[in-house]
């Protein structure tokens, strides 16, 4: 009985211990719910820095002239601080990423191409491997990534020997540990993009996207083979296209790394006022982008173009961008984005060791022929250009190439001819004037075929009147001794080259003349807008411009400057 009892009160006490039991359950969520919710909307800001850097250009070593800055003591002058390097420029990446809790290093496009030798005669393997070293883990492509095409550009980022030399590292190659990105850039063949066009990382939680492009000029500034069989889309329309997509996936966060630039005024932390084609791609972009990391110029800025945040880091290595982002844990999406361009100072950061042993395995392998001797110089060859677009070490690499190509075996040239973008940096003079094979090499890192060509009268003046393809961005070609003639300023584009002034040592050149001329295969495949050079006939194919360089060096050393009176301006 007392059993059954026992048994027959338990409904009545569990239904009440039941209620009760719910009582403080709803309680409890009564007292949380306000709680929960405020701590969503008071949940601080999920900070982010973004290391940028651009324009790399295989500068393992720090480049010659570093960068150049306002004066801190005379803001109308400018003043050359030592900087750049892979082994400075890692530690101060490290350096800045210890800084943040969450961080990524990007790219945006050039890291290979026009490389000096360390990184070139190695087919820019030593540059992918010191990137992927020191923590980059995304890249745009930029123009110079296709200097040597899509294949070669694809085992970049795959790895492999060179099918060209094989492995002549010190170490396999195992291809880039960054991802190469490409949305613009597309293989006519089957219609999609060489590489993806954009990749997502997490932060806490937030996603934010990467976009990568190049701009869509670039099958104008690279050699035709290096572009054959591809695309490039329109920069802006081709980001908008992305946002519906990226939108979808519920990203709001989103950074664009691209491929091209712009002219500031000011400091390279400073941006007054920029020009160039930045501007117009910003202003096209998508409300929905919150900042751009840009390239190509060679330029360091930090501007705000049409409300975002634009920057840009120098070239060859002397500038790493520190862009610090909130990023809004309700919303997803960019709050604020400030930045800074750090100078890689060789005077106040150590070397990094992976890097230093990294260069020591290549210079062990390329030293004997870096180091090798070449020539002499009594001053400096300067890339400076007179008012009418003639250098002095545009005379002298023209004049090298005229010497090569002048038997009549060797093609029967009278005129040499170069394109200023192939003239990396200047000839500097040192202690006695000894150049290396090194340093010259610097200067002329594409190691262009030489060729050489017939063309008419006509014809070498409609190249010449090519010279202001893009006006705003006229490329003056350098010319050897012994041709000469003038230009008009205030005359219409395709009629600035004075007619009668063309001359070949002293006789004026007769529009219907035969003349020999040597350029390199660049620009007999009409690199750089010069169409016309496509026409010339009996091509023949020499060696190539650094080796007709250092013999030239060799055999009229000393090297002075030239006097830079070839080409003259009118008005």
């Amino acid at each position: 009985m007392r059993s059954r009892a026992s048994s027959d009160a338990r409904p009545a006490d569990d239904t009440a211990f039941i209620m009760h039991l719910r009582s403080i359950l709803l309680g409890a969520l009564l007292f949380a719910a306000p709680f929960t919710t405020a701590t969503a909307q008071d949940r601080p800001p999920v900070e982010l820095r973004i290391l940028a850097i651009n324009d790399f250009h295989g500068n393992l070593e720090p480049p010659t002239g570093g960068i150049r800055i306002s004066d801190p003591a005379d803001a109308t002058k400018k003043i050359a601080v030592p900087a750049g390097g892979s082994e400075r420029m890692a530690t101060l990446v490290h350096q800045l990423r210890s800084e943040a809790k969450n961080s990524v290093f990007v790219a945006a496009g050039d890291l290979i191409g026009a490389s000096p030798l360390l990184s070139s005669m190695f087919h820019d393997e030593p540059t992918i491997e010191s990137l992927s070293t020191m923590g980059l883990e995304i890249s745009s492509v930029g123009n110079h990534e296709f200097d040597k095409g899509k294949s070669e550009l694809k085992r970049m980022q795959s790895g492999g020997c060179s099918p060209v030399d094989g492995c002549k590292g010190p170490h396999p190659f195992l291809g880039a540990k960054f991802s190469y990105l490409a949305a613009s850039t597309f293989d006519t063949a089957t219609g999609t993009t060489i590489f993806p066009p954009y990749t997502v990382k997490t932060f806490e939680g937030i996603p934010v996207a990467f976009i990568g492009l190049t701009l869509k000029g670039t099958p104008a500034i690279v050699s035709p083979p290096g572009v054959a069989g591809l695309k490039f889309g329109d920069e802006a329309d081709t980001v908008n296209a992305l946002i519906p997509e990226l939108k979808a996936k519920g990203i709001e966060a989103i950074v664009v790394l691209i491929h091209e630039g712009g002219m500031p005024t000011g400091d390279y932390n400073e941006c007054p006022s920029i020009s160039g084609a930045i501007v117009d791609i910003v202003k096209k972009l998508d409300r929905a982008v919150d900042l751009v990391v840009s390239g190509h110029t060679h330029q360091a800025y930090i501007c705000t173009i049409d409300g975002r945040l634009v920057t840009s880091g120098d070239k060859y290595g002397t500038i790493v961008t520190a862009i610090d982002v909130k990023l809004d844990p309700k919303t997803r999406d960019v709050t604020s984005a400030t930045a800074s361009n750090h100078i890689v100072r060789l005077d106040a950061l150590a070397r990094d060791a992976e890097q230093t042993a990294l260069i020591a395995s290549y210079q062990q392998v390329a030293g004997p022929i870096a180091n090798r001797k070449s020539g002499v110089i009594t001053a400096s060859l300067t890339r400076e250009p007179t008012s009418a677009g003639e250098s002095a070490l545009g005379d002298v690499i023209a004049d090298a190439q005229l010497a090569a190509t002048t038997a009549a075996d060797s093609g029967a040239a009278v005129i040499g001819i170069t394109n200023p973008g192939g003239i990396r940096t200047e000839l500097l003079k040192r202690d006695d004037g000894t150049v290396t094979y090194a340093e010259l090499f610097q200067t002329q890192p594409f190691r262009n075929e030489l060729v050489t060509l017939t063309l008419s009268g006509t014809q070498l003046k409609q190249a010449l009147e090519q010279q202001w393809t893009d006006p705003n961005r006229p490329r003056f070609l350098q010319v050897s001794r012994g041709f000469s003639y003038t230009w008009d300023a205030a005359r219409p584009l395709g009629d600035r080259i004075v007619t009668d002034s063309l001359k070949l040592n002293g006789a004026p050149i007769a529009p219907d003349a035969l003349l020999r001329v040597t350029i390199n295969n660049f620009l007999a495949s009409g690199g750089d807008g010069f169409k016309t050079f496509t026409e010339g006939t009996e091509r023949r194919f020499g060696n190539f411009d650094i080796d007709a360089l250092e013999v030239y060096f060799q055999k009229n050393s000393p090297v002075a400057p030239p006097a830079r009176d070839r080409i003259q301006r009118l008005n």
